[in-house]
């Protein structure tokens, strides 16, 4: 076929409902009920029949239609309320004022995935669905923060079960002329481009732009006419399974962000990048800050490093991205040069330590190099991530290794009910969405009345149960089920009966399957005449793994079984939607993990924030929020060596819970009254949710504890031609050079006794520092109660004073120490460099007294 020119018709919208377009064109609709409802009440059937993308159908309505609503008083008056409110969203002052970026400044925020809305499917689960809570958040502080991905033609698949319950897949197209997205272009009209030099020629990408709120959204694209076939799937399906595809993504998604914020004449004065897969994004952003402050690497690498966040997402190894050093070669060499450095040495900061011979490149250690704040998504999962990269930092201890955490929280507008929200803004104030981290407020959902929040919770309970048949009946038709069948699944689940959900990625430590272990006393407690449950499962399994597909199937054909199909469904093709009635409607949300293996896990927490209580294994984020006044624990957080010996004790200890709390308490109905106990549990339950786990408190967390101090880092470094940049160049490449030098002799306590509590003695200890001078380094004590292993527990590092100078560099340090407490208690002393974190934490600069000393 000739090449084709192409145009495109679009509504011919009157001036009276014009703002219609700009509100479809932004995001902020969907997660405001009244915007919504503009859509809705134009033709809801439509509404629905385009799986509510306001850009599509707006392209579906009549002009007949539009007249009419021209003149209709009632709808020009909702409209103009929500151009209103719009209008305010964008003029509110920023919430955090201590974020003091310049007009051309902005907090670069990069994921692989976004998940928004249903209708932009950039995103595979949890992570997606965090970073577009992360934007967000940000939209209503004022945050001036950019996000960066990529966008997929194909997105993620689409589930579909063939008549064995079998997973399979389709990757439908998806036409950006249909989403809310426009394309950059320059002051002169023309579209912005970007190109990096990859093994297989130029790749060449557009930007698109999606505003979420405040917010602008980038995402590189490489499907364009001049780019072969190969670069053009760059940007064809997330998480490619080709290992060369996906380095180029990772490519693409780091240095080619970094490239657009340049083109755009934005400067990422603070870098956020969640996982690995945005690591690249340190090497251009480094060349960035070389050539816009006439630096040297050495000392814009110091800048680069105290400017930027790294957020590790998973504890299980398989998440993190390892990769060829060859795949990677052909994308660095330019960096090396510029740097002035080696390629190989280059390659060697993705190296996992003691492991060279593998000749993997890690992309988070290749993050870590290049962020001063890392962080783990929960306090569980920075401990384990301390553990985990331990290697990184050799010879610190685990509790010291640099890895912090700020738990993850949800985007509470986007996930509580219609009802809920009408609730709490009767009850705490009609502005409550805006105020979640006012604890007073939130303190009132204790005054709501038990008989009003049972109503509505019921409420959105019958919504999920006609939401599931709906879905069911469509799931059934494809099959070509026959019209008894149709008419069955119709009337599945009933509206008075407990009602457990469980939704998820059915990954093989998520143990979907967990009830089945026994599955007639499963199927006892679904038949139960007097205190029936009922269990609706959703989630996919990645296309290359056949467990979590295979625990799917089992689920399926359990769901089958003549006794229990009434009871038991399985959503596909689960999604934000899907999530939503989910989490709005359960009255209990189900969580089955192995532990430690689940880094957080945040749907639980838009199920608590619904009132819905959660039952799960103590890991992720229920380590923080669990608390028997809203919720229950399976287990009690022990770590088993024997996988399926855990297994056999946590089913039972799930069926005993079920048994003995969780049913006999949601049927207590005590003369017909609503259940009087669930209720206040589930009043704790919205508290907690709201008040500690919002993406309100957990983006404000990370801008005072990471933006904000990495923007005054930013400033301080480049002061006065960035000399204190160049001085930290110079003492870092002093520590490295002369730091091997060090010796420690043994320390000697003085009086050289045992002790009672409240007893003072001294430790000194001789040090030979070489060349480097007392001023560069900390010389501690190190010392903590020795456990029946020998190891030290609680211990801790106290900084040692210089006593005198013995002969040119041999110095002697002491300190006192106070006995607090009695028991075995160990020493030792150690050096370390003098600084800021960032210096005192730099992997190899840590000596220890040596054990032949």
């Amino acid at each position: 076929m000739q090449e084709m020119q192409i145009y495109k018709v679009y509504p011919a919208i009157p001036e009276s409902l014009s703002f219609l377009d700009s509100l479809a064109r932004n995001l902020w609709w969907c997660w405001n009920d009244e915007a919504v409802d503009v859509f809705r009440r134009i033709n809801p059937v439509q509404w629905e029949a385009v799986e509510k993308n306001p850009v599509l159908f707006l392209t579906r309505i009549s002009q007949r239609r539009y007249e009419e609503l021209s003149k209709d008083e009632s709808f020009l008056g909702h409209l103009n309320w929500v151009k209103t409110k719009y209008e305010n969203m964008l003029s509110d002052a920023p919430q955090i004022r201590e974020l003091d970026l310049g007009p051309k400044e902005t907090v670069a925020y990069f994921s692989m995935e976004f998940g928004i809305h249903e209708s932009l499917p950039f995103f595979a689960g949890g992570l997606g669905v965090l970073a577009g809570d992360h934007l967000k958040a940000s939209s209503a502080l004022g945050l001036p923060l950019t996000g960066i991905g990529l966008l997929f033609r194909e997105g993620y698949f689409r589930q579909y079960l063939d008549h064995n319950g079998w997973q399979q897949e389709t990757y439908p197209l998806i036409d950006v002329f249909d989403l809310p997205a426009r394309k950059i272009s320059n002051e002169a009209g023309v579209d912005l481009f970007i190109e990096i030099p990859g093994p297989r020629g130029v790749i060449r990408a557009c930007v698109w732009q999606i505003k979420v709120g405040k917010i602008q959204l980038l995402l590189l694209d490489t499907n364009l006419p001049e780019n072969s076939e190969e670069i053009r799937n760059i940007t064809s399906r997330l998480y490619a399974s080709h290992g060369d595809i996906r380095v180029a993504q990772e490519i693409l998604l780091g240095i080619g962000g970094i490239k657009v914020l340049k083109a755009m004449d934005l400067f990422p004065a603070v870098c956020h990048m969640n996982e690995g897969h945005c690591a690249f994004a340190g090497l251009e952003r480094t060349c960035m800050i070389m050539d816009r402050f006439d630096l040297e690497f050495q000392s814009a690498s110091q800048v680069t490093r105290r400017s930027a966040v790294f957020t590790t997402h998973t504890p299980v190894s398989a998440g993190h991205d390892e990769f060829d050093k060859e795949l990677v070669r052909p994308y660095i060499a330019p960096y090396a040069q510029k740097f002035g450095i080696s390629e190989d040495e280059l390659l060697s900061w993705g190296e996992l330590p003691g492991i060279r011979e593998k000749n993997k490149f890690s992309m988070f250690c290749f993050g870590v190099v290049f962020s001063g704040y890392i962080n783990g998504v929960s306090r569980l999962h920075g401990h384990v991530a301390r553990s985990m990269w331990q290697g990184l930092w050799s010879g610190r201890q685990k509790e010291e290794v640099p890895i912090s955490h700020v738990t993850n929280g949800v985007h509470i507008n986007s996930y509580i009910s219609r009802h809920k929200n009408a609730l709490l803004e009767r009850y705490l104030a009609s502005n409550w969405s805006g105020r979640q981290s006012d604890a007073d407020l939130v303190a009132r959902i204790e005054s709501i009345e038990d008989t009003d929040l049972w109503h509505v919770h019921e409420l959105d309970r019958a919504k999920l149960i006609r939401k599931s048949r709906q879905l069911l009946v469509a799931q059934y038709k494809r099959r070509n089920a026959s019209r008894n069948m149709l008419e069955e699944v119709s009337a599945a689940l009933d509206h008075q009966v407990l009602t457990i959900c469980f939704a998820r990625r059915f990954a093989t430590y998520k143990r979907a399957g967990l009830l089945l272990k026994d599955t007639s006393r499963l199927i006892r407690l679904i038949t139960s005449v007097e205190r029936p449950v009922q269990l609706v499962f959703a989630g996919k399994a990645h296309p290359n793994d056949n467990e979590g597909k295979a625990i799917i199937k089992r689920i399926v054909e359990f769901a089958r079984h003549p006794e229990v199909r009434h009871r038991v469904v399985f959503l596909e093709n689960y999604d934000i939607n899907i999530a939503r009635y989910m989490v709005q409607g359960c009255d209990v949300w189900l969580n089955t993990p192995r532990r430690p293996y689940e880094a957080c896990g945040t749907s639980g927490m838009k199920a608590a924030a619904n009132a819905g209580l959660n039952l799960s294994i103590l890991d992720g984020w229920w380590c923080e929020g669990f608390s028997e006044n809203r919720g229950w624990r399976i287990g009690n957080g022990d770590d088993y060596e024997d996988p399926n010996y855990q297994d056999e004790v946590e089913s039972q200890a799930l069926f005993n819970i079920l048994e003995n709390d969780v049913i006999p308490i949601f049927y207590d109905r005590h003369r017909g009254n609503p259940p009087k106990k669930w209720i206040h549990m589930m009043k704790a339950a919205m508290k907690m949710a709201i008040t500690d786990f919002s993406s309100d408190r957990m983006v404000r967390e990370y801008s005072n504890r990471f933006y904000i101090p990495a923007a005054k880092n930013l400033k301080h470094l480049m002061e006065d031609a960035g000399r204190k940049a160049k001085e930290l160049a110079l003492t870092q490449s002093r520590l490295n050079a002369l730091w091997s030098h060090i010796r420690l002799s043994k320390p000697k306590i003085t009086p050289a006794t045992d002790f009672a509590v409240g007893d003072s003695f001294t430790i000194v200890v001789e040090v030979f520092l070489g060349e480097l001078t007392p001023e560069e380094v900390q010389v501690q004590i190190y010392h903590g109660k020795i456990r029946g292993t020998g190891q030290m527990e609680g211990s801790r590092a106290e900084t040692m004073e210089l006593q005198h100078t013995v002969a040119a560099g041999t110095h002697i340090y002491g300190c006192q120490v106070t006995c607090s407490n009695s028991g075995r208690f160990g020493y030792t002393a150690r050096v370390i460099p003098s600084g800021d974190t960032v210096l005192r934490n730099t992997p190899g600069l840590i000596t220890w007294v040596a054990a032949d000393c």
